[in-house]
């Protein structure tokens, strides 16, 4: 992988065409609209509902449906033009107002009131409990002015921060350094595969896969979530042949297996993932979960795992072994695979030292036609964005010593998305520092005195921008023009946030969330605000629950661990990716999901492989799309059908 050789190979994959378009028009703003008003709420609603939301779906739909339109327009659509499509369908599907739902649930959540964390939640997250927005559900409330114009400044300072310093890093890494990207051109293949002529879209298995995948999804969506909605308008209990969003089987097997959360998750669509995701990182997850239900009775036996008992559930159980056991174990593991990073990036550096290298003198002479801008305007802009967060951060927080955000900003940021920057370059893995954040506000909290949790509302000046060069390389090499991507990001900005807002109050008056209306919602956000909240603890006074959760011994075993499984794993010559998939099954989280995706990778690997040979590695992906698209338009329609018999119901009275 670091010979220069093999650095030439990879980059030589997929060679930047010598003609740029920006591909921006009216066809790609009608497209930010379609996404936004149609696609969005579909995929809020299927977040709250199964607790996945419709994804790469989006981007399809809107791909095949403006073909089509194109098509029967006797015209057809650019390379450049279907990219731009791409990255505004994906930049149009975050909803940044579906952060105010969850801070809605947690300001009154029985998670905040059993901690004692109520009254400490500011009322710039979210009104306090007896607020009358809270009992209307509504965010058309002068209570939700401060959170709402909060949200809407930070949303304004990252799309500018898009283009701040992950495009600088993008110039040194790509145009200076000359790394080779391994991931970026089967991104840019995938887009361009789609810019087929019409002529061979009609002869293209891609479509007659994406039909079968979307057909499936349909049929599975219609019994998984069409049904339960539906019904639940009519009936005083939904109907759910399938339970969402898991079987629960921790109370039958507790007998058997102590402390151990036991169950299956029956979402046809983690059979498709199985097959998508490196076989290798699903079967490490697999002994993972495995070495995890053999763990869990030794360790409750050896008093461990003393906050399980009988009667738990799964999220209790998950709770309660995070509390004793897997917290401070997870944070070793993670620091374990930052070190295995930190030290590939490291190993890089000598590695590569005879390599096609250009110049500093190239960062100010880029390739002509590609639209780049100025090297120093990337680097004001993320001045820029750095200073407003560090201001935003002295407002809200006061009390919490200005210096961490500087250092937030300035030190840490660039060193670790130079890190990232160069380990996405050479080998396609992104690297991260887990509980850096946490660890300095308990500092703060320590040695300067600060006792509060606003500090973990605020917006701090920690981004890692490494992953942001995967992006800008693929633009580069589908034809793209940066500047249809920066005219992109100005036509996607309103809309995402006016469609983001109007959704999620639509969603939020149909029934409290969560409730039985959003069975995923209602299972998971109590665990979900419990392991929240604990972290929070740990900047209050007093001998937070968070100190007591956190133990050295258990984290440098999870680093030990780590790291002796990596040298094994290379001395041996086993994937690496085995180790990614070891570290996930240990995690504790639910585990439910991955035994359908185990099931997944098996059939994949070992029937549709040997029966489609290598062409299977490019069905699979696009039978996935298509499961998800079908999901996803069952979703929007539930969402649809009850949207209109509540406002029917409504209109009555």
């Amino acid at each position: 992988m670091y010979e220069d050789k093999e650095l030439q190979e990879y980059r030589d994959l997929l060679k930047p065409p010598d003609h740029f378009e920006e591909g921006f028009d009216w066809k790609t703003i009608v497209g930010s609209i379609f996404i936004g008003f149609l696609m969005m709420p579909g995929s809020m609603y299927l977040q709250l509902v199964i607790g996945t939301g419709i994804g790469p779906a989006a981007r399809w739909v809107t791909i095949i449906l403006f073909t089509e339109m194109a098509k029967r327009s006797f015209t057809e659509l650019k390379q450049q033009e279907i990219f731009i499509l791409f990255f505004m369908a994906g930049a149009s599907l975050a909803s940044p107002f579906q952060g105010l739902l969850w801070n809605q649930y947690l300001v009154q959540s029985d998670a905040a009131r059993m901690l004692g964390l109520t009254e400490f939640i500011p009322r710039w997250v979210a009104p306090q409990p007896e607020s009358e927005s809270l009992v209307e559900r509504t965010f058309f409330h002068r209570d939700w002015l401060i959170p709402i114009l909060l949200l809407m400044g930070t949303q304004f300072i990252q799309r500018v921060d898009h283009f701040g310093l992950g495009y600088a890093l993008y110039r040194i890494t790509s145009d200076v350094e000359k790394l080779p990207f391994p991931m970026a051109p089967v991104g840019a293949l995938g887009v361009m595969a789609l810019a087929e002529s019409t002529e061979e879209k009609q002869k293209s298995w891609k479509w007659r896969v994406f039909s079968i995948g979307g057909v499936i999804g349909l049929l599975f969506g219609a019994l998984y979530v069409l049904l339960p909605a539906v019904s639940g308008l009519f009936l005083s209990e939904p109907i759910r042949l399938i339970p969402i969003p898991w079987v629960e089987l921790t109370r039958h097997t507790e007998e058997v297996l102590p402390a151990v959360a036991a169950g299956i998750q029956l979402d046809l669509g983690l059979i498709f993932i199985g097959m998508v995701l490196p076989f290798w990182a699903v079967i490490g997850g697999f002994i993972g979960l495995v070495i995890t239900v053999v763990a869990n009775p030794f360790l409750f036996h050896h008093g461990i795992l003393k906050r399980w008992h009988q009667g738990m559930g799964t999220v209790d159980t998950v709770f309660a072994n995070n509390f004793d056991f897997y917290m401070s174990f997870g944070i070793g593991l993670g620091l374990a695979i930052a070190c295995v990073g930190i030290y590939h990036v490291l190993r890089s550096f000598t590695d590569t030292g005879t390599a096609e290298r250009g110049s500093f003198k190239d960062l100010f002479r880029p390739p002509p036609g590609r639209g780049d801008f100025n090297f120093w305007i990337s680097i004001g802009i993320y001045v820029f964005s750095t200073l407003s967060y560090v201001g935003l951060c002295v407002w809200l927080v006061p009390n919490f010593p200005w210096i961490f955000f500087l250092g937030y900003g300035f030190v840490y940021t660039p060193v670790v998305s130079y890190i990232t920057a160069r380990m996405e370059g050479i080998a396609g893995q992104f690297v991260s520092l887990p509980l850096v954040r946490e660890a300095s506000f308990i500092a703060g909290a320590k040695f300067f005195g600060y006792h509060g949790i606003e500090i973990w509302y605020a917006p701090i000046p920690i981004h890692n921008y490494g992953e942001a060069t995967v992006n800008f390389r693929q633009v580069e090499l589908t034809g793209t023009s940066i500047r249809g991507v920066i005219k992109a990001e100005i036509v996607v900005f309103p809309v995402v946030l006016v469609a983001s807002l109007l959704f999620s109050q639509f969603i939020w008056r149909l029934a409290p969330i969560p409730s039985g209306s959003y069975p995923y919602a209602q299972e998971m956000w109590h665990l979900q605000a419990l392991n929240t909240l604990l972290m929070q603890t740990s900047t209050l006074e007093g001998n937070s629950l968070f100190f007591q959760a956190l133990k050295a011994s258990y984290v440098m075993a999870g680093l030990g661990l780590g790291v002796i499984a990596y040298l094994i794993l290379t001395v041996l010559g086993l994937p690496v990716m085995l180790i990614y998939g070891v570290v996930r099954g240990l995690g504790q989280t639910t585990p439910h999901g991955l035994i359908l995706e185990v099931v997944g990778a098996l059939l994949g690997r070992f029937f549709f492989l040997k029966r489609y040979g290598a062409m299977w590695r490019q069905y699979a992906p696009v039978l996935l799309a298509g499961f998800a698209c079908g999901m996803g338009l069952t979703g929007m329609f539930a969402m649809g059908f009850t949207l209109i018999l509540k406002s029917l119901s409504r209109l009555a009275y």
